[in-house]
């Protein structure tokens, strides 16, 4: 059985040819897609008149050319030089943004940089002067808080050296903490920096990457001064909201309006321009940068079964804790001793799981119990963006953490924080 690249220059076609393959079942017809590293050996992937792409294996296959179409160009793209656009850097970190399907086991794999990415966006070229710069290629769920400081680092050279706001396409899982990370190592940024992503691949039909792409595009060409994030509004391709970095939640597994800000609205939507929907902080005269965290503060989630020896295995030997605590910031009484004598010795700091208001200790005896014995009250703060915060606070303010967990830095918590 040849090759996919052999059978296609066997027929005499080539990438975006439109073709027929039939099989011994079946008939296709659609364009031929490139190949990428990740596709099978005896694989050729199509894109059908429906939109959808398939990989149909060559076996016992025969192949029409349809149409003959010009290839598009996958080169690394060139700076582009239009005078009457501003500039903005690209830096790519991984993702799914940044990876296309296997169609002969169905995963997702990394597979693109950041010029190829770019240079699938056409409508960039009417936004502004691109300039792709990569950095890792990273499943965000391998992100460490290292590559947080990594990628700030990076930013504050291209804020003081290019003069430019900074896209950062990342993957989804993690984007809120690495967004909420850069909030508290920028807390200053002279050019707007906005992660985005996509929750499908860009060789999918029902990709989010180019609409977010081109979104977060012009909101780096804005003067918001915040670490921000920019995702689909909606699960249609019309708009893309711009959420604060530090407030904003991934929310949905797989939709593409999966990012939500509990207690806030988004701060803009994007369609043809951005129509700002709550006020924001605009940029200063220069990024400053305070990079670094200490990565060894834990996270406990409390739930029905949490005993003191699990409490004592989740908390020994770390610098800080940071609770999710259930409904107004609440863990079982009977762990409220064991809490109160690590609160003596590290910060605990009290968050909630719920999607929405805030914590208040003052409202049950249990959480009464738990302020009495230095527990922090954290207020509206999300758990990850707690868990953030205080890494940095242990790096950089480590005699403060007790006091500065519950006031608001950088936007972390939300003016609803007092709602009683």
């Amino acid at each position: 059985m040849p090759t996919a690249e052999k059978f296609i220059q066997d027929n005499g076609a080539e990438v975006h040819d439109k073709v027929r393959i039939e099989t011994e079942t079946l008939t296709y017809e659609g364009l031929i897609l490139p190949k990428h590293k990740f596709s099978g050996e005896h694989i050729i992937m199509i894109k059908l008149d429906n939109g959808y792409n398939i990989g149909v294996s060559m076996e016992g296959a025969k192949m029409t050319i349809l149409s003959k179409a010009k290839q598009t160009d996958y080169s690394p793209v060139k700076k582009s030089n239009n005078e009457s656009l501003g500039n903005i850097t690209i830096l790519g970190t991984g993702g799914t943004i940044a990876s296309f399907v296997d169609y002969k086991t169905g995963a997702v794999s990394p597979a693109i940089t950041a010029e190829q990415l770019v240079n699938s966006v056409k409508s960039l070229d009417e936004i502004a002067n691109i300039n792709a710069v990569p950095l890792f290629s990273l499943a965000s769920e391998d992100m460490n808080p290292s590559h947080w400081e990594d990628i700030a680092k990076k930013v504050k050279e291209i804020h003081d050296s290019e003069k430019q706001g900074v896209v950062i396409a990342h993957g989804t899982d993690t984007m809120a903490y690495s967004a909420a990370a850069l909030s508290f190592q920028l807390p200053e940024i002279a050019y707007p920096v906005v992660f985005t992503g996509s929750q499908r691949s860009p060789d999918r039909p029902s990709s989010d990457a180019h609409l977010n792409l081109a979104g977060a595009a012009k909101t780096a060409m804005s003067d918001i001064g915040e670490i921000c994030i920019a995702m689909h509004e909606t699960t249609n391709d019309k708009t893309v909201a711009i959420w604060r970095g530090n407030r904003t939640r991934k929310s949905h597994t797989s939709k593409r309006d999966a990012f939500t800000s509990p207690n806030e609205l988004p701060l803009g939507i994007i369609g043809n321009n951005i129509d700002w929907k709550q006020k924001y902080k605009p940029t200063s005269k220069e990024t400053t940068l305070e990079a670094g965290f200490d990565d060894n503060i834990g996270m406990v989630w409390s739930h029905p079964g949490l005993n003191e020896e699990d409490w004592q295995k989740m908390t020994s030997g770390k610098n800080g804790i940071i609770i999710a605590g259930t409904g107004l910031g609440h863990i079982k009484s009977e762990l409220l001793d064991v809490v109160g004598k690590t609160a003596k010795d590290i910060p605990v700091a009290m968050t909630s799981q719920c999607l929405s208001g805030t914590t208040n200790l003052n409202v049950y005896t249990n959480g009464r119990e738990l302020s009495g014995k230095g527990v922090i009250e954290a207020y509206d703060i999300l758990p990850e963006t707690a868990l953030v915060k205080m890494m940095w606070l242990s790096k950089h303010r480590p005699n403060k953490i007790r006091e500065l967990m519950s006031e608001n830095l950088v936007g972390e918590i939300s003016n609803s924080r007092k709602m009683s």
